[in-house]
């Protein structure tokens, strides 16, 4: 039954890198330094704290690795689960969890290929905990928390952003698989989703589809197309970007229940030209973005900046980097909208996959090149 819903090593030096602003079309001009904390990985995806000093960082390719500035990068990780790897699919995702000095557990999302257990045939995203041993060699205790359904034969669009609330629960980003975009506005797929679910693997009784017929309880909002970037904001509600088609992609806050309009209203147009369904922007009972870029940016990872580390001009900024024009956009903010964006590190010509806030108060990126990078980003002199 469908349910539409319509109505390397550490190298110590630091980098100058130009950086470009642009506001009512006047262009100014600052810079950044940037360090490299280390280079040589396999088009890094994901960086997350596990210390004040020690990151874990994810490979697509299916590594895990254990990152200090002034050390080399361990050697992987075991214990991961079988990880299907191809196209936009691999080891994607990871955060640690907040209470991770005492508990010293960690959640991931990857590509599952079928089996056994998960039944149908293709691939999907998958959530897993686990335990980082004491030695931070091995992962143990791996537990799959959730599979998205159904499985479909596709290597794009796997979503893949981890956000712990503040109630303890877990978002989890999902694409729409690229060729099924329909499923984006039905209940029973998880498809085009955002969904939640408790750290045990349990559905949260106040899920807004719980108990709805035909409806997959985990669905959080419902109307995505394919979403890689997802934080907490300033107060404490989740934020997300997406890739649209061609031009389109956006920021929004997901809240629960509501839709977010793909594939039946969008910015964007199928590649090559031409519009998407009706090439309808808006509709009654599908949410607007807070922000959109046509053309697009090809936007991954997302964080606000809570320290003033770089001055209080950036104190509470969003920060988002661009794959297609690789840059980290610096996002200024007012009454909830986007009123100024700053293109910074340009000059490094690399895809920006992942930007993080660190402990030190600084800001992490991860260049997603096959000689990709892990860099933090220092005030200018």
């Amino acid at each position: 039954m469908r349910i539409s819903i319509s109505a390397a090593l550490a190298v110590a030096c630091t980098i100058p890198i130009s950086a470009t602003a642009q506001e009512s079309g006047q262009a100014n001009t600052s810079s950044v330094r940037t360090e490299v904390i280390a280079q040589n990985l396999d088009h890094p995806w994901a960086v997350a704290f596990i210390d004040r000093q020690r990151m874990l960082v994810t490979e697509r390719s299916g590594n895990l690795r254990v990152v200090q500035a002034g050390v080399a990068p361990s050697a992987p990780i075991g214990g991961l689960p079988r990880i299907e790897v191809g196209g936009q699919g691999g080891l994607l995702d990871v955060i640690a969890d907040s209470k991770f000095a005492s508990n010293r557990l960690i959640y991931f999302c990857y590509s599952e290929e079928a089996n056994a257990k998960t039944g149908g045939n293709g691939n999907s995203t998958a959530l897993a905990s686990a335990r980082l041993s004491d030695d931070a060699t091995k992962l143990e205790q791996v537990k799959v928390l959730f599979s998205q359904r159904p499985k479909f034969n596709s290597r794009a669009h796997f979503g893949c952003r981890i956000v712990e609330n503040t109630d303890g629960t877990l978002f989890l980003t999902l694409g729409d698989r690229f060729s099924r975009m329909q499923d984006a506005q039905t209940l029973d797929t998880h498809h085009g989703k955002i969904v939640r679910i408790r750290k045990d693997g349990s559905v949260p009784a106040d899920n807004p589809f719980v108990g709805k017929a035909g409806a997959l309880p985990e669905i959080w909002s419902v109307g995505h197309r394919n979403v890689q970037g997802a934080t907490l904001g300033l107060d404490g509600k989740l934020w997300t970007h997406e890739h649209g088609p061609q031009g389109g992609d956006e920021i929004n806050r997901p809240q629960a229940g509501k839709n977010y309009g793909w594939p039946k209203i969008t910015y964007g147009e199928n590649y090559g030209g031409g519009k998407i369904g009706e090439g309808l922007t808006s509709l009654a009972g599908m949410e607007q973005p807070l922000h959109q870029w046509t053309p697009s940016i090809a936007p991954s990872g997302m964080a606000f900046l809570r320290s003033d580390k770089y001055g209080k001009a950036w104190q509470g900024n969003l920060f988002v980097g661009s794959l297609k024009f690789r840059y980290l956009a610096r996002l200024e903010l007012k009454d909830g909208k986007v009123v100024r964006e700053e293109r910074l590190l340009q000059g490094l010509e690399q895809r920006i996959r992942d930007v993080r806030e660190g402990p030190d108060g600084l800001l992490y990126v991860l260049t997603d090149e096959a000689r990709g990078q892990l860099l933090r980003l220092l005030p200018a002199q």
